[in-house]
């Protein structure tokens, strides 16, 4: 950071500012291009993580909202689905344009809404926009199909939106994770009913005001506010929803499947990471301490690809964790609009009562914690960062997913040993490498399961590739045209070249 960038109380006073409608009006659903309350007339509190303040009030969506919502993207889906590409293709670069001249109100109250740093929070918005645009010149392309000849056909393919699809998004980065949904969802010609989490309502509300003013006609994009047992179970049971997107738990990803199996809904599940970063003696030992500590501390820990478990050879064990104890112990928690700060509060109480119960966990199992496994005095659901030690794989630390800033090591001698501790979990989302021999890199990623693997590298996010897990880390890709694999059917049509004999039955 330098010291041009506006300090805490600079960013305080820009923060009220953009506040201060929502605390007079409150954040309402958004039907048909309606702001509307619920139809029970109930609301519910969205308060910061930081200081547990109230924000504002929320409206709490049920069954009906969801109704009216499903109805109008329903309705919507023919004109937008027939919208030339180019007249759709303008309208998501002007919804981008909107997120960049919107970038530091949606940072500041990102930060607020969810206890997220603003040194990260202050590009969430740029990836978003970058989401858009990616997704948004891709439209032209969205329909290519292929040619596939056969002796007696001119068969070729092409691709056609599913219809209005629901899009369910959760508390960790809330804005970017919306647009990696919503975007490619609209590029393809489908319609959308999205349910943010009740937990950060803030930034989608402000992504719904950028794509109303960008153009987007009325229904095409819904916003219902409210709760997974009621909004939520709604969506993916509406006969009228043909799909349901949703980044969250694994267990959650496993309700939704069953409640969306009576319609035959197809789903897409970004879900639970215990993800190992595996470091050999070969390595470069620097970066790959590095990359470890930013895939586990940045974002508080509340990331699904965070690198939770770290995968020490016993070589070089030793010397490397106490280079990390030292560094864990300098990690700066503290109010997350201070552009020093590179910890903030966790999202909510009883998250922070999950994270906190695995210090217990760890004693009781036996582990040492290193560093951390505390929490500082005052307001808000701060916890400083943790570094467990002298654990074993089935160690409840070691297998599951925590989502806090909270780090098991773990050690092995050859790389057989390092494999079957790095696949012995139920999850599968990435893995991390670390080493300069190239032949054990491909042999040991060929082995790994995940769906996503870096070497010599954290997570690097490049939109054209596959993104997503294997086991209980989800279904699906998102990215480039694997996006639009979710969001599309596939037709074919066969156009015959010539007579080919046709067999004659009752003739």
């Amino acid at each position: 950071m330098t010291d041009q960038q506006p300090g805490l109380a600079d960013n305080l006073a820009s923060l009220e500012t953009h506040l201060a409608r929502f605390r007079q009006e409150g954040i309402q659903n958004h039907i048909n291009g309606k702001n509307v309350p619920a139809r029970s007339g109930e609301t519910f509190e969205t308060r910061s993580p930081v200081d547990g303040s109230l924000i504002c009030t929320v409206a709490k969506g049920g069954a009906d909202d969801v109704d009216a919502a499903a109805r109008a993207a329903k309705a919507a889906f023919p004109a937008w689905r027939d919208m030339k590409a180019s007249d759709r293709k303008a309208i998501l670069h002007r919804i981008a344009d909107g997120i960049v001249a919107r970038s530091e109100e949606i940072a500041l109250c990102e930060c607020w809404d969810t206890g997220q740093a603003l040194r990260f929070m202050s590009k969430a918005a740029l990836r978003g926009a970058e989401n858009f645009r990616f997704f948004a010149d891709k439209v032209a392309s969205s329909r290519d199909g292929q040619s596939l000849p056969s002796p007696t056909l001119m068969n070729i393919t092409t691709r056609v939106p599913i219809g209005p699809v629901g899009i369910i998004t959760p508390w960790n980065t809330p804005f970017m994770l919306s647009t990696w949904k919503i975007a490619p969802a609209l590029a393809a010609g489908c319609t959308v009913v999205h349910k943010p989490a009740e937990l950060s309502p803030l930034t989608a509300r402000l992504l719904m005001e950028i794509a109303a003013d960008a153009g987007l006609p009325d229904g095409v994009w819904n916003l219902i506010n409210g709760f997974g047992e009621d909004a939520g179970k709604a969506l993916t049971e509406h006969r009228a929803i043909k799909a349901i997107a949703f980044v969250g738990e694994s267990r959650t990803g496993s309700m939704i499947m069953k409640q969306g199996a009576d319609t035959l809904k197809r789903v897409h599940f970004e879900l639970g990471g215990k993800n190992p970063v595996i470091v050999f003696d070969d390595a470069d030992l620097d970066r790959a301490l590095d990359a470890a500590i930013f895939m586990i501390y940045s974002l508080n820990g509340e990331r699904c690809t965070s690198s939770s478990r770290l995968l020490l050879q016993d070589t070089i064990a030793e010397t490397f964790q106490q280079k990390l104890i030292e560094r864990v112990n300098k990690i700066r928690v503290g109010h997350p609009l201070d552009p020093k700060t590179e910890m903030g509060p966790l999202i909510a109480k009883d998250h922070y009562d999950k994270v906190t119960s695995y210090f217990d966990i760890a004693r009781s199992d036996g582990a040492t914690i290193a560093a951390g496994g505390t929490a500082p005095e005052g307001d808000g659901f701060f916890v400083n960062p943790t570094l467990f030690t002298n654990a074993r794989p089935d160690m409840r630390i070691a297998q599951e997913e925590i989502f806090g800033p909270v780090l098991t090591t773990l050690t092995f001698t050859s790389e057989e040993e390092a494999l079957e501790i790095a696949n012995g979990i139920e999850y599968g989302l990435t893995g991390y490498i670390w080493t300069n021999d190239l032949t054990r890199s491909l042999r040991f990623a060929n082995g790994l399961e995940a769906g996503m693997i870096w070497v010599n590298s954290e997570n690097v996010r490049h939109l054209p590739t596959p993104f997503g897990g294997v086991k209980a880390s989800g279904i699906g890709r998102d990215g480039g045209d694997w996006s639009f694999d979710f969001y599309m059917e596939q037709k074919h049509i066969g156009l015959a070249i010539g007579k080919h004999p046709i067999a004659r039955l009752g003739a």
